[in-house]
């Protein structure tokens, strides 16, 4: 039985992994600010949820307090915002507010190494512990993304995917950082694939695909260590 906390998990992306990973008997932390739906289910998996706002420095406390001394063998960090109109023609990173903008560092990468740096200790209480930290193809060198604080945020994660990997090798901890490009996070997990795929026409991603990855990256042996994965849809021209 695996111990999962699963970060930005009320919906899209976060939502199908609280729905797609965890076996029978399981159990998931749930961390979002808003009560995830996926509580109702009756799967035999326990799901708790955490409400924190992830751009509040005190998150991190209140994550640590609610996990204790329980182990974690599996870590998902996929809370990410981004600039309000960042992926419309209107966008222009000159009118963004600075206070948003320190909120989108905060909860993508601020709060990432925080949280973690709290919860080691319980990773190291696994026999197979994975960190899996969601970044972005807006992350990748020559990306054409003009989301400033969006982009150095998934920069950055990976970044932390890199120190924080070397930091726990000694554990046996391993790190991967996967950076999908647009994902169909609206059509949610239960509904399928090929709804995802004919609803986009191929240029976003299911999210059973990231779902389908990380359930392999979990399951490898501690001798493995997968360090990044960059995931763009096949006719997604601009990733």
């Amino acid at each position: 039985m695996k111990n999962y906390i699963i970060f930005g998990a009320s919906k899209g992306l976060g939502d199908a992994f609280v729905k797609g990973l965890p076996d029978q008997g399981d159990q998931v932390w749930i961390v979002s600010r808003t009560q995830p739906d996926s509580l109702q289910i009756k799967d035999g998996v326990h799901r708790s949820w955490i409400e924190a706002d992830l751009s509040k420095r005190s998150s991190n406390q209140k994550i640590a307090d609610a996990i204790q001394e329980q182990r974690m063998d599996v870590l998902i960090y996929n809370a990410g915002i981004w600039e309000k109109e960042g992926y419309t023609e209107h966008y222009d990173f000159e009118k963004d507010e600075s206070d948003h903008i320190v909120d989108i560092m905060n909860v993508n990468l601020t709060s990432a190494i925080t949280c973690i740096q709290r919860l080691l200790p319980n990773l190291r209480k696994s026999s197979n512990a994975k960190i899996v930290l969601i970044g972005s193809t807006d992350g990748l060198e020559n990306a054409e993304s003009t989301q400033v604080a969006y982009t150095a945020s998934k920069f950055g994660i990976r970044g932390v995917g890199n120190a924080l990997r070397e930091h726990v090798r000694k554990d046996g901890i391993g790190v991967t950082c996967i950076n999908p490009g647009n994902i169909a996070a609206m059509i949610p997990y239960e509904e399928g694939i090929e709804k995802a795929i004919s609803r986009y026409n191929g240029t976003r991603i299911p999210v059973q695909d990231i779902v389908s990855l990380i359930r392999c990256v979990i399951e490898l042996s501690p001798v493995s260590c997968v360090k990044e994965i960059n995931v763009p849809a096949m006719k997604d021209t601009f990733a």
